[in-house]
């Protein structure tokens, strides 16, 4: 392995876990700095977005439907990931796929995988492309509650 391919790593790894640690705390602009201007990301209660205002969007819509569903913000929200898989084809392109939970006052909340794809822009490893998938709830949870929400909105 060229050190090259050890620094694409490591950065991939920080990014993942920079989205989660920002997404978690509300730093939404920090979020939206890592994701490359025509970024795509999908998700089961909020579709295809592209963009990074489309991409915002998702956020502040969670950030909503927490306050809406859950009857106000959460005391905290944790997104852990693990197995986290990283394909790196070129100096400027990745894939990777993880598993992740989340975590709030709770309890477990709700699981699922984020499946990757990553490049360079200005020197910087992005998001270009995120599928979020949920796996699994458990019942009566913000994570079952906002997907019924969403499937009475198709």
């Amino acid at each position: 392995m060229e050190l090259w391919e050890l620094i694409a790593r490591e950065s991939i790894r920080d990014l993942v876990g920079r989205y989660n640690a920002n997404g978690d705390s509300g730093r939404f602009d920090q979020v939206m700095d890592l994701f490359a201007p025509g970024a795509v990301m999908h998700t089961p209660m909020h579709g295809t977005k592209v963009g990074i205002d489309e991409i915002r969007t998702i956020f502040t819509g969670a950030r909503e439907t927490l306050a809406e569903i859950g009857g106000g913000t959460p005391k905290y929200i944790r997104h852990l990931t693990a197995t986290h898989q990283i394909d790196v084809l070129s100096p400027t392109e990745a894939r990777g796929r993880c598993y992740y939970h989340v975590i709030m006052e709770h309890g477990l909340d709700h699981w699922g995988r984020y499946i990757d794809r990553y490049g360079v822009v200005d020197g910087r490893w992005m998001f270009t492309e995120r599928l979020v998938t949920m796996d699994g709830c458990i019942p009566g949870s913000w994570g079952a509650q906002n997907s019924a929400r969403a499937q009475n909105l198709d």
